[in-house]
């Protein structure tokens, strides 16, 4: 049984070289924006999505003739949410109110894509695309939130999360690529000092606009 599951292996590699060679690889600087929100296990208090950036440079390899590929990227990213601690007397006492927690990541998105190829020379000037994959997020730093002197800030980070992105878009004259995707957070990015169990995970849309050369 192992033996025959190595050589059909075998034979798949073998006959995906072809193609393999001939895959077109691209990359482009890539600029947008997000809007982001987080996403706490229990509703205690009010949160209000935020406004960020996202710039970074990103690589498309593409299979020719079926229209699927691979895309990534390296990202700077921003993310977060307003919340308001002090709706609850639990952190008004520390002298939070309504902060805005803002996160800085790098992001490394590995995703699958699709293409529309064949559209009888249309795809010249445009065509779409979806893709969908796991997001690799490391937080780089974060917002200070200040309280009453010498209290800690109200939330303990993490070091990045794990999130499932999909999006679609379409490109134009083979240059220009325009999109719009969501991510679901997978693990959490913080979680409350004095409420241990109250984490909470990213929840992010983003309009991205990429060229490639």
């Amino acid at each position: 049984m192992k033996r025959n599951l190595a050589l059909l292996i075998a034979a798949v590699a073998v006959l995906a070289l072809p193609v393999a060679s001939k895959a077109e690889f691209r990359y482009a600087p890539v600029v947008g924006v997000t809007i982001s929100d987080l996403d706490f296990k229990q509703d205690l208090f009010e949160v209000d999505k935020t406004v960020g950036a996202t710039a970074g440079l990103m690589g498309e390899l593409m299979f020719p003739g079926i229209g699927f590929g691979i895309d990534f990227a390296l990202l700077y990213s921003q993310m977060g949410a307003k919340t308001d601690l002090g709706s609850r007397k639990l952190w008004a006492t520390d002298g939070f109110g309504n902060p805005r927690v803002m996160l800085h990541a790098i992001q490394i998105p590995v995703h699958l894509r699709f293409k529309w190829t064949r559209m009888d020379g249309l795809e010249d000037y445009i065509a779409p695309f979806v893709y969908g994959g796991p997001d690799f997020t490391i937080l780089a730093g974060h917002s200070r939130i200040k309280g009453n002197p010498g209290v800690e800030d109200p939330y303990k980070y993490t070091g990045g999360d794990l999130g499932l992105t999909c999006g679609g878009g379409f490109e134009l004259f083979k240059r220009w690529q325009v999109s719009l995707q969501y991510t679901w957070g997978m693990t959490y990015l913080l979680k409350t000092r004095k409420l241990d169990n109250l984490s909470a995970r990213n929840r992010q849309w983003a309009v991205r606009v990429a060229y490639f050369f």
